[in-house]
């Protein structure tokens, strides 16, 4: 009798820790904010902080306040009187480095032209900025903060970051026994410019800093926290419908192997879609995320190649015409007005999968692309283009504008800046925080090591030629941003929730306690 051999396939193990979120845990928690209790409090508040915005007379006065409303994430209800202030602002009027820095970069955030030629007051005739601006620290700081809104190509605005860095990191040291304050405030922005940073993050940490102020406006602060409270509410109540729904897909026991990030992907989803009205697009980012980050385990860790083949032709064969064979969240996309949209991010989703395909074969081949091979694939690996065609959709829907005609501009995503500079972004900041851990789990297709083995550099320069490349993705994406248009101020919103998920080290992998704290301040601590 012949004995059968039966070939046992060898999986790999990602090593990742269960969830810290517990459904009974987010189910639990409760708050007393409602828009119905208190939103007719929250209409006073912006109609006091109107009037008070309308009342100032000095330039100056108006400058802060804006600057202040963004910081605390309520300038959204005053765009209006913003826009009007800023559309008669004379941009060389101003003397004085704080102010035009600070002028410059409100005047860009709003879409408004102006030059970078502003700076030239302040640079010899060498091009260079004079020594004497080194002891105007809050000059410096502003002028720092108006840099990373420059344009790709504008020398100056290169200079102004590298005189502004060098001078802040020498005065930081000289502030830490003076004004421990201003010191912190260096370091956080040299951490994350304010450009970068997550609006709603940005406003949590920027509340606990006003309310210490002498100077503080009251109305502006409890409309801050107020706002932030009430948002909160309804995050909440989203969370806990989406925890419902993936207890119920079981995957803990379906799929051990894989990690379980479902909150951390509703974070992103809140990061890159906050307004209230757009839950759908929450709902559906959230259960793509999740759903994708199980998928990705497939491919880098756990399936054979064989069952990728037969993975990935599946999908490519999909049959858009079968609605009820496809997963929930994909009916979701089906727009009420009858416009059938899943055409239009069908190309999103197979050519997602194909590039996780051609990574699991890189790494089963033992090959070892170039760093334009890798970067060509990856940007498209890292699922970013998938959630933002969600993103883009809920947009066209919300402005009534979802037509055949508007779905046209979907045939060229792939060719387009909207999709490809926030996932390029993204894949560099994803590189940068999981490199060292992939590489000793035996994968070698992230930008450090194709860089460091192509050019045969370390691993210190190879990170800094990915910090360049992301700092350079960023000007570009300014360009964009600079002419009105809903789709590059979600694209923008995108790229700062990531920025903030990779700050502390990977999010979707390890739990650290930095990203449980940044969980819970933003979605269930109230301030």
């Amino acid at each position: 009798m012949e004995s059968t051999v039966v070939q046992v396939t060898e999986r790999r193990s990602g090593g990742y820790l269960p969830t810290v979120w517990d459904p009974q845990l987010i189910n639990s928690l409760t708050t007393t904010y409602s828009y119905e209790g208190d939103g007719s409090r929250l209409e006073e508040l912006k109609q006091v902080a109107r009037r008070l915005f309308t009342s100032l007379d000095r330039p100056e006065e108006k400058l802060d306040m804006i600057n202040k409303m963004h910081r605390l994430d309520i300038s959204k209800y005053f765009d209006k009187e913003i826009n009007e202030f800023l559309s008669h602002l004379n941009p060389n009027a101003a003397t004085d480095l704080f102010t035009v820095a600070l002028q410059f970069r409100l005047l860009r955030h709003h879409c408004f032209s102006v030059t970078s030629d502003v700076f030239n007051k302040f640079m010899n005739s060498e091009g260079k900025f004079e020594e004497k601006l080194s002891e105007d620290v809050g000059g410096l700081l502003s002028l720092y903060e108006a840099s990373y809104l420059g344009f790709h190509g504008e020398d100056d605005v290169l200079e102004a970051n590298a005189f502004a860095t060098k001078h802040l990191n020498l005065a930081m040291e000289n502030l830490k026994d003076k004004d421990l304050g201003l010191a912190q405030q260096i370091k956080e922005s040299l951490e994350v410019p304010l450009h970068w940073r997550l609006p709603r993050m940005e406003a949590r940490n920027f509340i606990n800093v006003y309310q210490r102020d002498e100077n503080k406006n009251q109305v502006l602060l409890e409309l801050a926290k107020l706002d932030f409270n009430l948002l909160q509410s309804i995050y909440l109540q989203e969370l806990k419908e989406l925890a419902e729904w993936w207890k119920g897909l079981n995957m803990k026991e379906n799929v051990p192997f894989a990690r379980d990030r479902m909150v951390e992907c509703y974070f992103w989803a809140v990061g890159s879609m906050p307004d209230p009205k757009f839950q759908k697009c929450r709902r559906n980012l959230t259960k793509f995320g999740s759903l994708t980050t199980v998928l990705d385990d497939v491919y880098d860790i756990y399936g054979s190649m064989d069952e990728l083949h037969k993975y990935t032709a599946a999908v490519i064969r999909w049959d858009l015409e079968v609605i009820e064979e496809l997963p929930e969240y994909m009916k979701d996309a089906l727009n009420a007005s009858g416009v059938n949209i899943l055409p239009y991010i069908k190309d999103q989703w197979v050519c997602y999968v194909r590039s996780l395909h051609v990574e699991a074969e890189w790494y089963y081949k033992g090959y070892m692309p170039t760093s334009d091979e890798h970067l060509r694939n990856a940007w498209t690996s890292i699922g970013i283009p998938v959630g933002l065609a969600y993103v883009f959709l809920a947009v066209l829907e919300d402005s009534r504008l979802l037509n055949h005609s508007q779905l046209q501009f979907f045939d060229n995503w792939s060719d387009s800046d909207f999709f490809y500079l926030p996932a390029l972004i993204t894949r560099l900041l994803d590189d940068l925080t999981t490199s060292k851990v992939e590489m000793e789990r035996g994968e070698i297709t992230n930008s450090i090591q194709c860089y460091m083995i192509q050019e045969s550099v370390s691993e210190e320069e190879a990170r800094d030629h990915v910090k360049d490349l992301i700092s350079a993705s960023w000007k570009k994406l300014n360009k964009l941003v600079a002419h009105p248009c809903g789709f590059a101020r979600n694209a923008l919103a995108m790229t700062r929730c990531v920025h903030r998920m990779y700050q502390f080290g990977d999010w979707f992998g390890i739990q650290s306690n930095a990203n449980k704290d940044c969980v819970t301040s933003s979605l269930f601590n109230r301030v």
